[in-house]
């Protein structure tokens, strides 16, 4: 059957690891480019049709839906996007070939309802594809074939005359390479740009398509892109980025990306299920509290009209938008995984971080961190603002709360001196490619190659003041097996301390294994593409030089 098609917004750049990681490397930061003109420098805050209604949409439901936005505070607490949907379009183009509305659905045509919404302090959103038919289309549940396929400038037109301010462009092909998916991306994305009116610019490469979107780095081509395979309103569905994704599901795929992510350019985890139904109200405050944390688009999807007051205060949590939306645009970490409780923070702009605890287990628990692991230095004093009920209190170093079964508790701290970090790639001089997690993955014990510069999160490297390398935020550089021999192998592994993952940049280039005393090397000397990085005895030739991207 046709899979749900929903994508949207999440998460960010250089943060807080732990203890041992709290002070970079002294190397120069290399954040992750934005797409030329992006006009997101904070996630973008809205509201989506797909979750609730799907295809059944009209005029009257989306002026309504725009009027309830406004009546409940969402717009005052920073909701502006009204994103239309799938199926809001005339099944055929006109003579010309130009996109118009479904007159049955939409009589006063989209420019109006811009209007509308534009009217109301609202900015409008709708939704379309680079392929040749819309998700909905080739599902079979709506006529026609009216993708943007070979219409991009003629689109970006209409859409601009419209005042579109919000663009959602999924996929919805099996077809394609990644390669060819940048490439359709990029067009519209350059069309856009070339309207001269600021249009945020979200991208979908999963839907009905291998997953691309946690392997390169879209960061380039889009202001927003999606992450994982589609949301679904369930806490965990046991899938790695196939369809549903539950909840933790998707943070265990989006929080490895956050270096990827910054201003202008964000991890999108899909949009929120709060209040849809599905997950309990333990579960609704525990994704909010999450996406917030990760930096991500904030998309509602349910039904503001109706809401409860329950997930009102939620979705307008002032303190947790404030933590989303800080200018710094981190994302949030992992500083520590015990399995079934997690500790996740994100470093603020003012200084201060955002610390949730997370209980993914069956049980409550009391969870624990210290301001040392999430990034905060020094004696104090330090204070610890509960993002839940504004409540304050001091400490003098420990964060700690009884964490209900699928919830997190959600902490501002202040105090002390923050951490810095540093995050670059990581670029041999012999063969100008870069340190590279061989296809992307995540799997403990994947070896490292050298692979062609493109900055995603399996080439962003962070050091830390004990010589560790770390990617994806608690991974570690690792010499295999605590390996001592030339030709051992590299790989990554959860950051433990141990020798055979501390390493010295040498002023030659060189990174030497404190264990091993060897060098990290590019075997044989090679320079191509998926040449595997092993441990070498020093030589200081080219393929053992390394600089920062």
């Amino acid at each position: 059957m046709p899979r749900s098609r929903c994508r949207r917004a999440l998460a960010s750049a250089l943060t807080v690891l732990t203890t041992t990681a709290a002070l970079a490397v002294g190397l120069p930061a290399a954040p992750a480019p934005a797409a030329p003109g992006s006009p997101a420098l904070t996630p973008p805050l809205g509201w989506n049709s797909w979750n609730t209604f799907g295809c059944a949409i009209d005029e009257s439901l989306i002026r309504g839906m725009a009027d309830a936005i406004v009546s409940t505070g969402m717009r005052t607490a920073g909701y502006r996007y009204v994103v239309v949907d799938d199926c809001w379009f005339d099944p055929q183009r006109d003579g010309q070939g130009n996109l118009r509305a479904n007159p049955d659905r939409f009589p006063s045509g989209m420019k109006a309802l811009g209007d509308y919404l534009h009217g109301r302090g609202l900015k409008f959103g709708l939704y379309q594809v680079p392929t040749a038919q819309t998700c909905a289309q080739r599902g079979g549940a709506y006529p026609g074939s009216t993708g943007s396929q070979g219409h991009e400038q003629q689109d970006a037109a209409t859409f601009a005359a419209w005042g579109v301010d919000y663009l959602k462009y999924d996929w919805c092909s099996p077809e394609g390479s990644r390669d060819e998916q940048v490439a359709a991306f990029t067009r519209m994305r350059d069309a856009l740009r070339g309207t001269g009116r600021d249009i945020v610019y979200s991208i979908n490469p999963n839907s009905y398509h291998a997953p691309t979107g946690a392997t390169y780095n879209w960061g380039t081509v889009a202001d927003l892109w999606r992450t994982t395979e589609d949301i679904k309103p369930f806490w965990d569905t046991g899938n790695v980025n196939s369809y549903p994704m539950g909840v933790v599901n998707i943070i265990d795929e989006t929080l490895p990306l956050a270096a990827q992510a910054g201003p202008g350019h964000w991890n999108d985890p899909d949009m929120l299920e709060v209040g849809v139904g599905g997950l309990t109200p333990t579960e609704y405050r525990a994704h909010f509290a999450l996406w917030a944390l990760m930096a991500a688009p904030l998309i509602a999807g349910n039904d503001i009209r109706s809401m409860s007051a329950d997930v009102s205060t939620v979705l307008r949590n002032a303190d947790l938008l404030a933590v989303n939306q800080d200018p710094a645009g981190h994302g949030g970490r992992r500083v520590r995984d015990d399995g079934a409780t997690e500790v996740i923070a994100k470093a603020l702009a003012d200084g201060s971080v955002a610390v949730a605890l997370l209980n993914r287990g069956g049980a409550t628990a009391r969870i624990s961190t210290t301001t040392a692991e999430v990034g905060l230095l020094g004696a104090g004093p330090f204070t610890v603002r509960d993002l839940w009920t504004g409540g304050e209190s001091a400490s003098t170093g420990t964060v700690s709360a009884d964490v209900p079964s699928h919830g997190v508790a959600a902490f501002r701290v202040r105090g002390g001196t923050p951490a810095t970090l540093t995050t670059s790639t990581v670029v041999g001089a012999g063969s100008t490619r870069c340190l590279d997690v061989n296809g992307a993955a995540r799997v403990n014990g994947t070896d490292l190659i050298v692979y062609d510069c493109q900055g995603a999160a399996n080439q962003l490297w962070t050091g830390t003041p004990t010589g560790e390398l770390r990617v994806y935020g608690d991974r570690c550089l690792d010499a295999y097996d605590q390996g001592t021999a030339p030709g051992t192998k590299v790989i990554i592994w959860p950051c433990n301390g141990q020798r055979n993952q501390r390493w010295t940049w040498r002023a030659d280039g060189t990174i030497v294994g404190e264990q091993s005393g060897l060098c990290l090397d590019v075997a044989g000397a090679a320079t191509g593409n998926t040449t595997r990085v092993v441990l070498w005895t020093c030589h200081g030739a080219a393929n053992q030089r390394w600089s920062r991207g």
